[in-house]
């Protein structure tokens, strides 16, 4: 080893030039180019439009499972307001802290809920809620709901535990993060 070294042999062969061209490319400086825009392109992406959040928790099952990573768009309400039945992220504390939860009243709306079912303005027809898929808790009876002009009412799709458990509530517009993706 010591008489290659000093002879200048190299022992180990140098790697195929094929293997170099599917690493770094024909022209090295046009793949760095390629790099850097890959990775300011998702730092824009990732810090200003989408949000990666990860569900904790039972409270939205069926619809989001627990442990599993959804993006929320930061743009979706820019130029429209959150809609009923929308899913969004509320900001509890901050950036770090959000919950995932189903938009059910409008801002100026009374709701309450009777049974596990949601009424809006005193409407004797339950509200059309096609995300449920467990039969509601008994014990989910509730006061009435008054929104006010920047308020919206929320609530997870899993209503089969009980009221007590289970956040919901109303929701500042300036809380609502975004809108879940999928």
């Amino acid at each position: 080893m010591l008489s290659e070294i000093m002879t200048g042999e190299n022992p180990s062969p140098a790697a195929p030039s094929w293997v170099k061209i599917m690493v770094i490319g024909r022209n090295p400086k046009f793949t760095l180019a390629r790099v850097i825009v890959l990775i300011v392109l998702s730092f824009v992406v990732f810090k200003f439009v989408f949000l990666p959040l990860r569900v904790t928790g039972v409270s939205m099952s069926p619809s989001y499972q627990d442990g599993r990573i959804n993006f929320v768009n930061k743009l979706a309400y820019v130029r429209s307001k959150p809609q009923r039945g929308d899913v969004v992220a509320i900001r509890m504390a901050g950036e770090h802290v959000m919950l995932l939860k189903r938009i059910i009243g409008l801002p100026g709306e009374r709701a309450t809920v009777r049974r596990g079912r949601v009424f809006i303005n005193d409407n004797d027809r339950p509200l059309e809620e096609y995300y449920l898929a467990y039969q509601p808790h008994r014990s989910w009876n509730n006061k009435e709901w008054r929104m006010s002009d920047d308020e919206y009412l929320v609530i997870g799709d899993n209503r089969s535990m009980p009221f007590a458990s289970h956040y919901c509530g109303l929701a500042f517009e300036y809380q609502i993060a975004g809108k879940a993706l999928f």
